[in-house]
């Protein structure tokens, strides 16, 4: 059976060791790191330097074994704990791509479909019967209604003038033949 050094990643925690390398990645790429190391190495050389032999723990006869052994402690864990943070922003990169080409293909559709409606509206449109056209049928049906009410005015003028000569025939048929009789 294997054991696990490192405990396992339960959810809803993350990567937490992931997440402490990249902040601490982050940390050496900033400018107070390069000055608080300096200041380190500094009082480190001063020390070994200016105190009496007897506090010294680092000759500077030797050329300061200690602080090169920890300096190089130093960049050798840097070194992978920056490789790790640079996976893991290659990681988030790639799932940013692939999320941004999604959205990318999904504004294309919606652009394609909004395009083909505009095109219908505008064809719908064009079929559409404009105001003028409107206006001017409505005209020629009022003319023809008028036209209408003048003829059927007319057909009535008619009828009664033509019922008034009839009835003054009559009349004077009436009238001539009480005259023959």
């Amino acid at each position: 059976m294997r054991t696990r050094v490192l405990p396992s990643r339960h959810r809803g925690r993350g990567d937490a060791f992931g997440r402490l390398t990249e902040a601490i990645a982050r940390g050496m790429g900033t400018p107070w790191f390069l000055v608080g190391l300096t200041l380190f190495v500094v009082v480190w050389m001063g020390w070994n330097t200016l105190t009496p032999a007897a506090w010294q723990f680092d000759s500077a006869a030797i050329g300061f074994t200690a602080l090169t052994l920890v300096l190089s402690l130093q960049a050798s864990y840097a070194a992978p704990l920056i490789l790790l943070a640079q996976n893991r922003q290659d990681d988030r990169d790639r799932v940013q791509f692939e999320q941004d080409r999604q959205r990318a293909e999904r504004n294309l559709a919606d652009t394609e479909y909004l395009a083909r409606e505009v095109v219908a509206l505008r064809l719908a449109v064009r079929d559409m019967a404009s105001k003028d056209f409107i206006r001017s049928e409505l005209r020629s049906l009022l003319e023809e209604l008028d036209r209408r009410d003048e003829a059927a005015a007319a057909a009535a003028a008619a009828a009664a003038s033509d019922a008034a000569d009839a009835a003054a025939k009559a009349g004077q048929e009436t009238a001539a033949s009480g005259l023959h009789g």
